[in-house]
């Protein structure tokens, strides 16, 4: 190879390797999903029987909060079913902060979804076309710990999981965004903040802290279990 083959080819890598990490840094960059997907995140806050307000008397392993994501159409919203199947009232907090009233709409026990109504003009989120690919960047947008609205970001570890163990329906997509104990029902998301699914399960042994081994019901099945009529 002459010597102007070899400046060509050591430029033409300079540039591939510039790009790739352009893209790599296009990937990581969730200011987008944030700005598109927050304003239809709410938190969730169930009164467990026995307490007179939310924040107490939750099981042991199960947050005393959790996460709620606006969808479909004004004042609905879906959460996961173990936040507030047991709850003797719930009340949600907007992203603006104003605190009020839902009422649970509908559970479905098999799939882990649930939907609650409130009086309030939400922003439903966009629902992403397609599943996204095995590899694909997410990030998930959910009150973990009960600490606010919050973003952590990874990759789909695998697009579609079942036969599990956490629900009688299951269709997962795998996430090794993190995720922990509040961040049930809050959604999961692409770069352009469009649902992919909805925050569901942490894989465990000892203990609910995240190993970057989740599970969102993909938004598929969350639309499943909406009754049409309820639409």
């Amino acid at each position: 190879m002459t010597d102007i083959g070899r400046v060509i080819v050591a430029a033409c890598l300079a540039v591939t390797f510039l790009l790739s990490a352009a893209d790599a840094r296009a990937q990581t960059d969730a200011r987008l999903a944030w700005a598109t997907a927050s304003p239809s995140i709410f938190e969730v806050e169930p009164t467990w029987p026995g307490y007179q307000r939310p924040g107490f008397g939750a099981p042991a392993g199960t947050a005393p909060e959790g996460t709620g994501v606006a969808v479909l159409r004004p004042g609905l919203i879906v959460t996961a079913a173990h936040v507030v199947s047991k709850a003797t009232e719930v009340h949600v907090r907007a992203p603006d902060g104003t605190r009020l009233a839902a009422k649970v709409l509908f559970i479905d026990q098999k799939t882990d979804v649930a939907f609650l109504t409130v009086e309030l003009k939400t922003s439903p989120i966009a629902l992403a076309e397609s599943r996204p690919d095995t590899g694909a960047p997410v990030c998930a947008l959910s009150n973990a710990f009960g600490l606010g609205t919050g973003i952590t970001c990874g990759v789909v570890s695998a697009s579609r999981r079942s036969g599990i163990g956490f629900n009688h329906t299951e269709d997962f997509i795998q996430t090794d965004a993190s995720v922990n104990p509040g961040s049930s029902g809050g959604a999961l998301v692409d770069l352009e903040g469009r649902l992919v699914g909805m925050l569901s399960a942490i894989f465990t042994k000892d203990s609910d802290s995240d190993i970057g081994v989740n599970f969102a019901v993909s938004t598929e099945l969350l639309l499943k279990s909406l009754p049409a009529a309820m639409r």
